[in-house]
């Protein structure tokens, strides 16, 4: 696995190394290219990811939480973690495996809709007052 997101972000532990134990996942899973639609629908996420935290991080919010079908529990991500991985996407790579949240505080985290709902909320007041009723 090669490290091909922008500096600042998590770094691969094991890139340019022979024995990465995520190198069988590549050949199991290669990266495949976004087809236009895909790669606008990440690129949206990626924007949507950055209002989220500027507006939520300093509330005490650490990420979004996600239900996950096939296990069937939440995800718990970080705000780092979470672009992270939308990079990886845009670089034509699969997202890296990684550890889930240790004992996470659920009340830390907001699901998507939330945070978009939230956003929406204070792009109203901004542009009614706080007063405003719909």
């Amino acid at each position: 696995m090669h490290d091909r997101l922008p500096p600042g972000l998590p770094l691969d532990p094991f890139a340019g190394d022979p024995a990465d134990p995520a190198a069988a996942l590549d050949a199991i899973e290669p990266g495949q290219p976004l087809d236009p639609q895909e790669r606008l629908a990440v690129e949206e996420d990626l924007a949507d990811l950055v209002v989220y935290e500027a507006l939520l991080a300093h509330r005490g919010i650490r990420g979004l939480v996600e239900y996950c079908e096939d296990c069937q529990h939440d995800h718990y991500q970080d705000w780092d973690m979470l672009r992270a991985d939308l990079l990886e996407l845009l670089a034509g790579g699969p997202v890296r495996p990684h550890e889930p949240a240790y004992a996470p505080t659920p009340e830390a985290y907001a699901t998507w809709d939330y945070c978009g709902g939230y956003a929406d909320a204070q792009v109203n007041d901004a542009a009614h007052g706080a007063t405003f009723d719909a």
